[in-house]
């Protein structure tokens, strides 16, 4: 008796996901991600951090729902309550605001600025790199000498800069924010592009009559993106700090706007006596920044080629 096939007892996706000749581009491409959350689930600790960052969109998308007041209603009678106080599950701060109301709704600003940086900075940090290390000479040296000079400066300061030229605001943090971001991405971009430049297919694809824009769109950046996404999440961890240091001077987020940075900063007088004006927020800054970490470090491992084929 002929023994079960088993490519056949497979349900049908399981099956189609784990074919050794996808018919179309689109399986590919959904093969690939499946091998790709085979590799994240065996990290545990990328795992952790994958999660930590989808309960942060989570906490984002239904803030009105997980929230048990309005972050920006006061109640003096109430004010400085403790942890676990009848209605306040995080206790309330010196205006009588609910703080896990306030470090709900403040997810959505976290969210707000990371996904802004994160589709503007390494955009721009990879067109300038790719334009420097593809076109070399003296477009190669105005470029890099440009990055070298945002780089000089440390983050926070030159954001501080930006911030303190435009005005005070979470539109001008953002801005600053991602103006002091690209130099990194750009780095990364012209060294991808070195390497891949002088390859032997783009010779082929030169001959064939492609110009320096085909080539650099078609295949250029697609050759730098995994190594931009790992920076990238790596990165979040500073953007979402550098947020925050600027709404704890009072430059970013304005009250009442109940922005994690500037909760630390209102709650710095209540420290020694009522710690968890400052702490609760504190906790979700270090919780979120600790999540993008894990995860950056698991996409690295994933998306190294050496490793994959290992």
């Amino acid at each position: 008796m002929r023994a079960p096939d088993t490519q056949i007892a497979r349900p049908g996706l399981m099956a189609w996901l784990n074919s050794d000749a996808p018919a179309s581009r689109f399986q590919a491409r959904m093969i690939q991600l499946y091998l790709g959350w085979l590799k994240l689930r065996g990290n545990p600790l990328a795992l952790i951090g994958f999660l930590i960052i989808v309960a942060l969109v989570l906490m984002a998308i239904f803030a009105p729902w997980l929230a048990t007041a309005e972050p920006s209603a006061q109640d003096l009678g109430q004010r400085l309550l403790p942890p676990g106080s009848a209605g306040h599950l995080l206790g309330t701060d010196e205006l009588g605001r609910d703080i896990w109301s306030r470090i709900v709704y403040g997810s959505r600003i976290t969210l707000l600025i990371v996904a802004l940086v994160a589709v503007t900075a390494p955009v721009f940090g990879l067109l300038v790199g790719t334009l420097a290390g593809y076109l070399g000479g003296w477009v190669d040296e105005v470029l890099m000498r440009v990055t070298d000079i945002f780089l000089a400066f440390p983050k926070l300061i030159l954001a501080l800069a930006f911030v303190a030229a435009l005005g005070a605001g979470i539109e001008n943090a953002i801005l600053a924010i991602s103006l002091t971001a690209w130099p990194p991405y750009a780095r990364i971009a012209r060294a991808e592009t070195l390497t891949i430049r002088n390859a032997d297919y783009i010779a082929a694809i030169r001959l064939q009559g492609a110009g320096a824009l085909h080539i650099i769109t078609r295949h250029v950046w697609p050759m730098c993106l995994s190594s931009l996404i790992v920076r990238v999440t790596l990165d979040m961890a500073g953007i979402i700090l550098t947020a925050a240091g600027l709404g704890f001077l009072g430059l970013g987020a304005q009250p009442p706007m109940p922005e994690w940075g500037a909760m630390i900063s209102a709650g710095r007088k209540f420290v020694l006596d009522q710690w968890w004006v400052a702490t609760m927020p504190g906790l979700a800054i270090f919780t979120v920044s600790l999540g993008f970490n894990l995860l950056g470090d698991g996409l690295r491992d994933i998306l190294d080629p050496k490793k994959s084929k290992s």
